[in-house]
């Protein structure tokens, strides 16, 4: 794909996609969004494909929404055109944090972010569709929506509760404050933190593992399975459809081949793509609703 305020890159079974404006400090615009709207689809459809990495590029990975347009910046543009198309929902232009998160969220493939500096605003709640989120030394969070008279954004009120729980996901909303990775850290934000030198080569090597040794249909089939049971109401939702799947997958070439490989004890050749549609059976998720044009 091209891109202007964003590279997208695909070796090994990995697609790196880097926010580049660090000039700016990768402060995130329309333009960004729709670019990572479709990285993400890029990256879905690409059987080449096994896992995404998202970083910045620089000494940050995104300080937040670009303050360029002054105290109009939040505001309802109305009749004046938006740079890049957004539509609807719920009657309402789309907010562009949704545009650009939620389809990390509906991707098949696991998504790790390599944060490496600050991560504020939607730099902190881009990342929280992604399945992993490692931190440099040096970086920064936070959730700094009530410091700007504004509430969270891109499905956070949905995602970050989830993450953290409903408790520090409140102090950090309602304060609004900057903290540091430690603390991160201390508060499930991040799995880990390393020195900055060991940040890519640390998410490139967690990357490494899972295309290497994992079925990318059995990895895509939990990957939704994992995130569309955060809202079932009963953990029979998540037995009738881990059934179905099992039988689906059980059947299936890869199966065979993870017994082989490990009966035989060798390196598994897993083949089985995840292809265009539901992965055994599990459904894509989170599915759009009809309120949105």
């Amino acid at each position: 794909m091209t891109a202007t305020q964003l590279r997208y890159a695909v070796a090994d079974g990995v697609a790196t996609i880097t926010l580049h404006r660090p000039e700016r400090l990768n402060a995130f615009t329309p333009v960004m969004a729709a670019e990572l709207a479709a990285a993400a689809e890029a990256a879905d459809a690409d059987d080449d494909v096994r896992v995404v990495l998202v970083t910045g590029a620089g000494r940050a990975f995104c300080a937040g929404a670009d303050l360029g347009g002054g105290e109009d910046t939040f505001r309802d543009r109305g009749a004046r055109p938006d740079p890049v198309p957004r539509g609807t929902v719920d009657g309402v232009p789309r907010d562009w944090g949704g545009i650009a998160s939620l389809p990390f969220a509906r991707l098949r493939k696991p998504v790790l972010a390599a944060v490496n500096g600050p991560a504020v605003g939607i730099g902190a709640t881009m990342t929280l569709p992604m399945d992993v989120r490692i931190a440099a030394a040096s970086a920064r969070f936070g959730f700094v929506f009530t410091r700007r008279g504004i509430v969270p954004e891109a499905a956070s009120s949905w995602f970050l509760p989830r993450v953290v729980g409903i408790s520090q996901a409140m102090e950090w909303v309602a304060t609004g404050r900057v903290f540091d990775a430690a603390e991160a850290l201390r508060g499930r934000l991040v799995s880990r933190v390393v020195p900055d030198d060991e940040l890519l080569p640390t998410a490139l090597g967690l990357a490494r593992e899972i295309a290497d040794n994992t079925s990318e249909v059995a990895v895509g089939a939990a990957r939704q399975l994992l995130w569309s049971m955060l809202g079932a109401s009963s953990p029979w939702d998540a037995h009738r459809a881990e059934s179905r799947a099992l039988v689906e997958l059980g059947a299936g070439p890869d199966a065979a081949e993870g017994v082989a490989s490990f009966l035989e004890r060798r390196p598994p050749r897993f083949g089985a793509p995840v292809g265009d549609g539901t992965v055994a059976g599990v459904p894509r998720w989170p599915a759009p609703p009809d309120d949105v044009s």
